[in-house]
């Protein structure tokens, strides 16, 4: 069976996700059979020559009417649009992978989730850097005990692109259509690997800011209130005491994508940086020192499929490791992870954050 594959949204993700199909049957024979069938945009012009681009078939200006057409759907747009497309999807039986976070609010995130259970078909939100083989080689780490008991967690995720304070305004710098701003679009990656690796985060207190109150808009005649934070901090306890601290910031000069990570526990630490993709930093027992590991031999998660040992992987190579797991769930009907439910787990977290920086107080996760 060939899995006809609906998109809506054709720029960054759209190309990630397009050239991560593409690459799937030359690296991952094993992958399910996938046509790349309709593009959904809102330009038609623009529409056309993104479909002849990225490999699509078909184009369509109305999700409503691609729905039933094909057997998989990808909402890739802004937030603000990723509750409707998705639940009338699974409202129709299709699988649906949709990006982080997984709503602009935690009303939507639920009824998101609620719509995934109803339809009982594999969903997934797209927290790709769990796919990063370093970040799979951790969570064996930490899996087999090679850490010890787990005491602390730190994360951040810098970026610059915003330090400008000419940098025009887009759907990204408002609340109602992105729902926060470094927030929800870094600092939900960073939670997601908390989770993921270490557990469920249970109580936060949280800092939000906003450097740069409005911007111009395209043409420079005229600017947009800014109403999303540029930058984030927080303190947490996740699960089993284990102490955290989140931090994001659109506006960190010299840092272009800077996430990294590290993880401390009685018998040893992780180090790990999205800059340095192919290495792990890790410390066991009476080591005096980090060792680097370099995660690119045969033996270890993904790299089979790719190049000799040594030969490294880059950022897109997690859409293709996250591409292939979704849908090879698809095929098999099996649950995939991260679902609508970790989607969801996560939209809980982005909400208390907020309401702790308006309350100035701790705000239990529930």
């Amino acid at each position: 069976m060939t899995l006809k594959i609906g998109v809506l949204g054709y720029r960054f993700m759209g190309k990630a996700h397009a050239n991560a199909m593409a690459r799937l049957p030359m690296f991952f024979p094993d992958a399910p059979d996938i046509e790349r069938h309709t593009l959904i945009g809102r330009n038609e012009e623009a529409l056309a020559e993104a479909a002849e681009r990225l490999g699509f078939e078909h184009t369509s200006t109305d999700w409503e009417e691609v729905i039933d057409e094909v057997d998989v759907f990808y909402n890739l747009g802004p937030n603000f649009v990723h509750a409707e497309p998705s639940i009338a999807a699974l409202e129709a039986g299709v699988p649906v992978l949709c990006e982080k976070p997984l709503a602009a609010n935690l009303a939507n995130a639920e009824r998101m989730a609620d719509a995934a259970e109803a339809a009982g078909v594999p969903t997934a939100t797209a927290f790709n850097y769990r796919y990063i083989p370093a970040i799979q080689y951790a969570k064996n780490l930490i899996e087999d005990g090679e850490l010890g008991e787990i005491h602390q967690f730190r994360g951040r995720y810098l970026q610059d692109w915003l330090v400008d304070p000419d940098a025009p305004w887009s759907w990204r710098n408002d609340e109602e259509l992105a729902g926060s701003g470094a927030l929800g679009d870094l600092g939900a990656h960073t939670i997601d690997l908390a989770r993921f690796l270490v557990g469920d985060v249970e109580r936060v207190s949280g800092h939000l800011r906003t450097f740069v109150d409005e911007r111009p808009v395209d043409n420079g005649s005229e600017t947009k209130p800014v109403t999303v934070d540029d930058a984030y901090s927080a303190q947490a306890e996740l699960e089993g005491n284990v102490m955290a601290t989140f931090e994001a910031s659109r506006f960190a000069d010299g840092h272009k994508n800077d996430h990294s990570i590290e993880i401390h526990g009685s018998e040893g630490s992780l180090k790990f940086s999205l800059e340095r993709l192919n290495e792990l930093e890790v410390l066991r027992g009476d080591d005096r020192g980090y060792e680097t590991i370099l995660v690119t031999d045969e033996s270890d998660p993904y790299i089979d499929h790719w190049w000799p040992p040594g030969h490294v992987i880059g950022w897109e190579h997690t859409f293709v490791h996250e591409n292939y797991e979704f849908l090879t769930a698809v095929e098999s009907g099996e649950e995939y992870r991260p679902n609508f439910d970790d989607g969801l787990e996560i939209q809980k977290v982005l909400d208390a954050i907020e309401r702790s920086d308006e309350s100035s107080e701790w705000v239990t996760v529930e």
